[in-house]
């Protein structure tokens, strides 16, 4: 099998980056990939519970998206920008901060117009920095009150973020948000409206939640040609006993499972250990990839990822590379919409 970086290189018109999501969110395309037939559906999104089998289980995650982005100012007045990447301790952060060379550890700094104040504790080897906010209990009442969404580069980059920032916090979330931790969306949730929902339940399909908080990572690129030498990022997660107990039973039965996103996925695989799900917290660096075999997801809703992406090849581990690479150049040529606020694929 060829483990280069290559077999995952696609042509991708910028038209066809998604800048917004689709409104009503549930209004937009989902290509259904058979992982046995070579024929593609083109369908609406809002049909998902057509195709999804009875007595099945959706796994879902709950996890809600920080307004993890800061921009701000030094004490010399020069401009910032800081992006909370995980919290190490109350009020403490491991964040990425532009422009951050010549700041000083014990440098106060201001954000979001002086409404949250933060100081550098000090610079960390992997280039990100540890800094400690003021007033620690309140900082995520402040971070809804003035933060951004951490959006993306390739859709920040196309939009103009005046007036959009409320905006942006309600259509970068999940409606299964509940669990603070991400900075960035499990973006398959964000098709879901209540009413698909509702008839998701109406057909006896079973809903759980995991948590999976997205991190800094998600945006990394590889930067190896032999995709067997990249070593992935961690990210917390959190299984309940309930979840991991009734997941173990529907493999057992021979119930279909299907991942809402790659998070659940990844959750899901990373938390299997020989005939179960194992249930608690713990952290994840799992890397899927073909020739991976699967172990608890049997379906997959996910959206459509960049060139060369670890997300590429775990979806490319489920369906087939061929396969798949085969169904991206069909959805490009059907002008299906990318990326985080872009279309969906049903991978069954």
């Amino acid at each position: 099998m060829n483990y280069s970086i290559s077999d995952y290189t696609y042509e991708l018109p910028d038209r066809l980056i998604a800048q917004k999501p689709a409104s009503p969110r549930d209004s937009s395309r989902m290509l259904v990939l058979n992982k046995e037939s070579q024929e593609d559906l083109h369908q609406a999104f809002r049909e998902l519970p057509d195709f999804l089998e009875e007595n099945s289980i959706l796994v879902v995650n709950n996890s809600r998206v920080i307004p993890a982005r800061l921009p701000g100012q030094r004490e010399t007045g020069g401009a910032i920008e800081a992006l909370l990447v995980q919290e190490e301790a109350l009020g403490i952060w491991k964040c990425k901060v532009k422009n951050a060379a010549r700041i000083k550890p014990g440098e106060r700094l201001a954000f979001c117009q002086g409404a949250i104040q933060a100081r550098l504790v000090k610079k960390l080897p992997d280039g990100t920095c540890l800094l400690q906010f003021q007033d620690a209990t309140n900082l995520y009442p402040a971070l809804e009150q003035h933060g951004f969404a951490p959006l993306p580069p390739y859709i920040r980059k196309a939009r103009q973020e005046e007036g959009l920032r409320t905006e942006d916090l309600t259509t970068y979330q999940t409606i299964f948000a509940q669990e603070y931790g991400a900075v960035a969306a499990p973006t398959a949730g964000l098709h879901f409206s209540p009413q698909v929902m509702d008839r998701i339940r109406e057909k006896g399909i079973e809903v759980l939640e995991v948590t999976l908080h997205v991190g800094l990572g998600t945006f990394e690129p590889i930067r190896v040609d032999d995709v067997r030498q990249h070593q992935m990022h961690e990210e917390r997660y959190e299984i309940s006993k309930e979840v991991a107990e009734r997941i173990t039973q529907a493999k057992r039965t021979g119930q279909k499972v299907i991942a809402v996103g790659t998070t659940s996925a990844r959750t899901l695989e990373a938390a299997w250990q020989e005939d179960h799900l194992v249930s608690g917290m713990g952290s994840t660096d799992i890397f899927i990839y073909p020739p991976y075999q699967f172990q608890v997801v049997d379906q997959l809703l996910t959206n459509f990822h960049l060139p060369e992406s670890t997300l590429l090849m775990l979806v490319s581990a489920l369906a087939g590379k061929e396969r798949m690479m085969a169904a991206y150049q069909g959805a490009v040529e059907q002008d299906y919409r990318f990326y985080s606020y872009g279309d969906c694929m049903l991978i069954q």
